[in-house]
């Protein structure tokens, strides 16, 4: 065991676990139908979501992943995402991160390349 803390992947819209650590929505729009109370969240961090414009262009296509994977990691060098993802890793550090989102394709998703980027063996 290398002492790392895992990050884990979880839809937004299963219940919290004993597993989950501190949760945290990753997605730049709230959820369908999903009610604060029930999201069960610690945190929401817009600012490192996919922006708009990348989000529509790939259209959770599993052909685009790698490309979307290499543009958003683009994107987190910007600014405001990269203060925001060194904010996770922060938290990730001091325990068990679960990066939610409401995509029903964790492993495609924008969440499952900022566990990849934290350092993560996400759990998906």
């Amino acid at each position: 065991m290398t002492g790392a803390v895992p990050v884990r992947v979880r839809r937004v819209y299963d219940e919290r676990t004993p597993q989950d650590g501190v949760r945290v929505l990753v997605d730049r729009l709230w959820p369908r139908g999903l009610t604060k109370d029930r999201a069960d969240l610690d945190d929401w961090c817009r600012a490192i979501a996919p922006s708009k414009a990348l989000r529509v262009w790939y259209a959770h296509d599993r052909a685009k992943f790698p490309e979307f994977a290499r543009r958003y990691r683009a994107e987190l060098a910007q600014p405001e995402p990269a203060a925001e993802l060194g904010r996770l890793r922060e938290v990730a550090r001091t325990g068990t991160l679960t990066l939610l989102t409401a995509t029903k394709e964790v492993e495609i998703s924008g969440a499952a390349v900022l566990a990849d980027l934290l350092g993560a063996q996400h759990d998906c």
